[in-house]
């Protein structure tokens, strides 16, 4: 694993990415895409990197097994009204589109676990798209741990399209955030490639039929299938969150993927696989001997509400503690590699790198390639 400096940076590169949907390469005036640089990895880093994505998630499905027989969702605060819903959606195997794993990885070491996003993960069109063509202009003899799209494809045609059974599938974000919209947009193209009926809404548009009990769409077209960008610990606090377990609605993620976005499961992964070599210690409350550890709320994203401490000092919120692990650093840069899973398959990766070891909103997507 190296990061390397660009001999040259792409002509116009700012309208090739526009031209394929890419509109915030920069954000707040910062550099967010960032092509001068890239990480490369040998193929042996890679093939351990899927490896370890593959073990992770078959972790975490034997979790949420362990999590629904042992009645076990009042630890992930969950609220009861919706323990049934989420119980009968993993009984009902309902299908699971994608998630990322957030890895500590320095190519020397063992990959190890940060956080799991398992219900809204963003980045994917960065990582699936964008780093691609980037590639086939800057060296297309190189390869990239890269089969987002394909394996998108695959299981939207031949898991989902069988699920939706030819209802129309609505994708939708919240307004003014361009890369949720992206990044369900991107979604909704793979679906209309495989062959899908679809429709865009965003979630403030998305309204409720009292009569007849469904979720509708402005014309009052009932909602069947919905894919929403849209974390599950706020869709069950929303006014309409009591009619989610009795309406005809299927949503992706499905209701069993409250779980998996929870970082609870961090230490009842490191409960159940002790010592695990791709996990770190992790508890719910911190002892003495953890320090220096990273305290995480239940629920957070682009590392709002973490922290890294050496003194333990009890928390209002729902939190767990890590083992700090310091991420690498390549000439001041702290790189997280994002490791997605499609269906239950591991599928490509992209890295994040910040001038903090804390990857927030706003650190900058590398390109990466790998070489034997």
């Amino acid at each position: 694993m190296i990061r390397q400096s660009v001999p040259f940076i792409r002509k116009d590169w700012q309208k090739k990415v526009e031209e394929i949907g890419f509109h915030f390469y920069e954000i707040d005036g910062l550099v967010y895409w960032d092509e001068s640089v890239y990480y490369q990895f040998s193929s042996e880093e890679v093939d351990k990197l899927e490896a370890v994505t593959e073990t992770l998630y078959t972790m975490c499905l034997e979790l949420v097994e362990y999590v629904i027989r042992d009645n076990l969702l009042e630890s992930f605060a969950i609220p009861e009204q919706f323990h049934d819903y989420v119980r009968s959606s993993w009984k009902r195997e309902e299908p699971s589109l994608y998630g990322r794993f957030d890895l500590w990885y320095d190519g020397k070491g063992e990959p190890k676990l940060l956080e799991f996003n398992a219900d809204t993960p963003t980045a994917l069109f960065e990582a699936g798209v964008i780093q691609y063509y980037w590639l086939q202009d800057f060296d297309a003899s190189k390869d990239q741990f890269n089969s987002i799209h394909e394996k998108l494809l695959e299981v939207l045609q031949k898991k989902i399209y069988r699920y939706v059974n030819g209802d129309t599938f609505y994708f939708s974000s919240v307004k003014e955030t361009l890369e949720d919209y992206t990044t369900s947009e991107y979604l909704r193209d793979v679906a209309i490639q495989g062959g899908m009926n679809t429709a865009q809404i965003f979630i403030e548009d998305i309204g409720y039929d009292h009569d007849n009990k469904r979720f509708v769409d402005f014309d009052g077209n009932q909602i069947r299938f919905l894919f929403k960008l849209y974390p599950w610990e706020y869709m069950i606090t929303d006014e309409f969150a009591p009619n989610l377990p009795t309406t005809d609605i299927a949503l992706f993620e499905p209701p069993w993927k409250m779980i998996l976005s929870n970082k609870a499961i961090l230490p009842l992964l490191w409960e159940m696989y002790p010592n695990h070599p791709n996990l770190l210690p992790s508890y719910f409350s911190a002892p003495n001997t953890l320090a220096p550890f990273v305290e995480k709320p239940f629920f957070s994203r682009e590392g709002e509400g973490i922290f890294i401490d050496t003194r333990f000092t009890a928390s209002k919120k729902r939190t767990i503690y890590q083992k700090y692990c310091e991420l690498p650093s390549f000439s001041g840069n702290y790189p997280v590699i994002g490791s997605w899973i499609v269906g239950s398959q591991p599928a490509g990766m992209g890295v994040r790198e910040d001038a903090t070891p804390i990857t927030n909103n706003l650190s900058r997507f590398v390109p990466h390639l790998f070489c034997d």
